[in-house]
Parts: C-alpha cells; structure tokens; sequence
C-alpha cells in the first residue's frame, strides 16, 4: 500500500479509528486533511501523523452536522490541496434509547451526524473523486448488518450507510470511483463514553464484548484502520460496495 501524493480527507479524525486511519495513512505516505471539532485533539493527532511522515495535516475544524462547517470543511480541504483522491467519513455518534423513549431530537442528533452529513460531504466531494479516479471508504458498523435493542437511531442511522455505500458504488462504478464501507464491532475507543456511558459501565461493557465476539475480545482502533487504508489502497481495485465486518465475527454469531 503506497498513498504517496495522495490526498486523503478524514472526518472525526481526532480520536478514535478516525486517529487511528490518520496515523496509518500518514505511515504510508499520504497528504492528510482532517477534521474534527477539537482543535487541540487534532494537533495531537496531527503531531502523531507529522512523526511518521514527511507532511504536515492540514486541519480542517468544524461540526459536520451543520451544513455550513460541512461545506467549509470541504472548500478548506479543495483550496489547500486542489484536489482529493479517497474521502473517509468516519464522524459519527451513538446514543442509547428505543422507540419508547428515543425523542425525534435525539433521532435527528443521530441521523444529521451519522448520515445526513456523510450524504453531504460526499456530494461535495464527488467531481474531485471522478477527477482522481478516487474512492470513498465509510465507516459503519456491525450495528448496520445485525439489529441490536437499546440503540435504535444508531442502528437505523449505520444500515443507512451500509445502504448509501453500495447506491453510491453503483452511481459511480462507470466513473471509476470506487466505495466501500467498514463494519467495527466494539472497538475501544471514546464513543461509548461520550455516548453517555460512565467507566464502570464501560468496563463491564467491555467485559461482555468477550462473550459477543466469536474471537473473544473487543477490536482495536488500528485494527479498523488496517481495515480502511486496505480498502482505500490499490490492492482493492476490484472491490467497491462492500460492507466489510471488521468485529471479530460478532456479525456471524447468533447467541442463545
């Protein structure tokens, strides 16, 4: 894998897999853009990129779930590199509830950041991917290929984008754009516990992820990000519309 000369735009990249691709795509070479809503978490990430590369990221701060920072983020990320080669939207939030006590207010919460705003972006993004001959990797979940209680605007808001990835590698396959998607299961990360869960809980989340996981344990954010520089590489040219589970085979389990 060699993304020398490549630009490469990651959204939610100040923690989490988001961090995690930044760093790896930086190893191999790439010119980064990367957003994030925290500028002090980005110049952290970034100074982890600057270490195992030659190119310094160009951050790119904004809320992704306002349609103004989205377009800013973009024409930011246009008029520094004059061009994009893979776009990976990673921004995303969970948040706990069911349809007895999930508000229309917490379902939009959800659904403008996981999926109306990976919508957005990629429109903007497209005529510079089909310039490129780019592609497009989406970071979803297991949660998008198997139904899970508890968490249902995420769950309803990640089959979106399992859905959205194949429709656009459809629309763009004769354009030479590719599009794929990531399926994580647990992964440690800080998603949960800006979700709301507090440390105790977390802990015994994660304790439980052991016996929900065929592989016995939850997944590592550089896992996932193996995941996606490997789907955003050349060495998958022959890949669009792909839903890949990266979750240990919790997506294959069936528990009783």
């Amino acid at each position: 894998m060699n993304f020398a000369g490549k630009v490469v735009l990651i959204t939610g990249a100040s923690s989490g897999i988001g961090a995690a691709a930044a760093v790896k795509f930086a190893k191999l070479g790439a010119i980064l853009a990367l957003n994030g809503r925290n500028m002090e978490n980005l110049q952290k990430v970034a100074e982890q990129c600057t270490a195992v590369s030659k190119c310094t990221p160009h951050l790119a701060v904004g809320d992704i779930s306002k349609e103004a920072d989205t377009k800013k983020v973009w024409e930011e990320t246009f008029c520094t590199y004059k061009k994009l080669d893979v776009l990976v939207n990673n921004a995303g939030i969970i948040e706990t509830g069911t349809i007895e006590n999930t508000s229309l207010e917490q379902y939009d919460r959800v659904m403008n950041i996981n999926l109306r705003a990976m919508y957005h972006l990629t429109m903007l993004a497209v005529p510079e991917l089909i310039k490129s001959k780019g592609n497009i990797v989406n970071v979803s979940s297991v949660n998008g290929i198997r139904s899970f209680p508890g968490v249902l605007a995420y769950n309803i808001s990640k089959m979106g984008v399992d859905q959205f990835t194949r429709c656009v590698a459809l629309e763009l396959a004769a354009k030479g754009v590719r599009a794929n998607c990531v399926n994580p299961g647990v992964t440690v990360t800080n998603l949960h516990k800006r979700g709301g869960m507090n440390a105790e809980a977390y802990s015994k989340f994660l304790e439980h992820s052991k016996t929900t996981h065929a592989l016995g344990r939850p997944g590592k954010a550089d896992e996932v990000a193996d995941a996606i520089t490997f789907l955003a590489s050349d060495l998958a040219s022959f890949t669009t519309g792909v839903s890949l589970a990266v979750d240990g085979g919790r997506h294959a389990m069936c528990p009783r």
